[in-house]
């Protein structure tokens, strides 16, 4: 899931660990079946993704178009599956080792693909994400259709 903001950050124990100012926060899920090819696939995708405004006001520009920043924050949670009972099912989950891996990887794809700035969160922390959402614009992008 991303969504354009005009500034973001992650706060982990009281402290302040990746901000970004205009750009994309990225809540990254992980399912069991992803691979480095779904991780490049996003990567790509919201990278070029238009959805900043060019100068007549239309979204027509990438974040790498605009020079924005990423904010990677990883978020399990967007598998859990809420569809029997009251208590959500993280089956789809990836487990954390592999999980870890493909955001470590999905980051790294998108400093090279040539987002300027980059930050994250903590991996399997308790986080508090703080964003101020620019449109509202939010979508979900997957990289299996």
């Amino acid at each position: 899931m991303l969504q354009r903001v005009i500034r973001a950050s992650v706060t982990v124990g009281g402290e302040v660990v990746g901000e970004i100012g205009a750009g994309l926060l990225v809540l990254l899920g992980v399912s069991r079946s992803d691979t480095e090819r779904d991780a490049e696939y996003l990567a790509g995708k919201v990278t070029q993704l238009r959805i900043f405004n060019d100068e007549s006001g239309r979204m027509n520009r990438s974040l790498l178009d605009v020079g924005g920043e990423l904010l990677v924050v990883s978020q399990f949670t967007l598998y859990g599956d809420t569809q029997k009972g009251r208590r959500p099912s993280w089956d789809e989950a990836a487990p954390a080792d592999l999980a870890r891996n493909l955001y470590d990887y999905f980051t790294e794809y998108t400093r090279n693909l040539g987002v300027r700035r980059i930050s994250t969160g903590v991996f399997q922390a308790h986080m508090i994400v703080e964003l101020v959402n620019d449109g509202p614009v939010t979508l979900i992008c997957e990289s299996k259709l």
